[in-house]
């Protein structure tokens, strides 16, 4: 795909990685449609992608990836904004962590991980994948798009990361539907793609103590946190690599999860 025809949609774009691939994806001439919770966030990357003078069009949409009707909405109205679609990354995403089972300190009792919790974040990191693969997958198909690409978002956390058994999951079975969806969609000429951050300069990780930062970062063999323009130079290679489908690209520094 020649990433100045690509006309793509971003779900979670108006803060971190998603804002990022937003802004970078007009800037190297994609038209742009985004998606995320809040009317004054979407406004807010809307404005600064009209007063940097980018060359691709950028739509920013109110929705939430967890719900069916939303993202089939989303997926209709970025379409009809941009003139089509060719391509989505799946971004959105959210954490709630939290140990399996833990034992008060002080009482002795056993706190178990709220029920909730662990089905907020399958909810948007893992359905709101399946919503957004799907609904673009049935647009391509209908509208006999002739390259069609999903990109997912995993993390180095699929490995398993303690606290996170709900988000490992998530990004456990974001790779595994990546790989599955590859041979399912290559016959419409769809390709996927997944991406598995390591630690990435967020406004969570930027809101760290410089001390806590550095513990973070004393495991990775590079010795730094990663860019969110490195995350993107991913997204970047699967949208412009034809022959590239059905896999996972780590870029972590190095580090490993045990």
């Amino acid at each position: 795909m020649d990433i100045k025809t690509g006309k793509i949609l971003v779900t979670g774009g108006a803060s971190g990685m998603g804002r990022h691939f937003v802004l970078s994806l007009a800037r190297d001439g994609a038209d742009v449609a985004f998606c995320d919770l809040g009317a004054d966030a979407v406004a807010a990357v809307e404005s600064e992608a009209a007063a940097r003078g980018l060359p691709g069009k950028v739509k920013g949409f109110v929705a939430n990836v967890a719900k069916e009707e939303e993202v089939v909405s989303v997926v209709k109205d970025a379409a009809a904004a941009l003139g089509g679609l060719n391509g989505i990354i799946n971004n959105a995403g959210i954490i709630r962590d939290g140990l399996l089972v833990k034992v008060d300190k002080e009482t002795g009792a056993v706190i178990k991980f709220p029920l909730a919790k662990w089905q907020q974040v399958l909810d948007v990191n893992l359905t709101g994948v399946f919503l957004g693969a799907r609904e673009f997958a049935a647009y391509a198909i209908e509208n006999k798009v002739k390259q069609g690409v999903i990109i997912s978002i995993s993390s180095i956390s699929r490995h398993g990361n303690q606290g996170q058994g709900n988000y490992s999951a998530a990004k456990a079975a974001i790779v595994a539907d990546t790989a599955l969806w590859a041979a399912e969609l290559a016959r419409y000429g769809i390709r996927t793609g997944a991406i598995a951050p390591g630690f990435t300069r967020t406004p969570i990780l930027e809101g760290m103590p410089p001390e806590a930062l550095a513990k973070v970062c004393a495991p990775v063999p590079l010795k730094r946190i990663g860019e969110p323009e490195e995350m993107y130079l991913a997204v970047k290679f699967i949208l412009e690599n034809d022959y590239f489908t059905g896999r996972v690209i780590d870029v972590d520094g190095g580090l490993r999860l045990s």
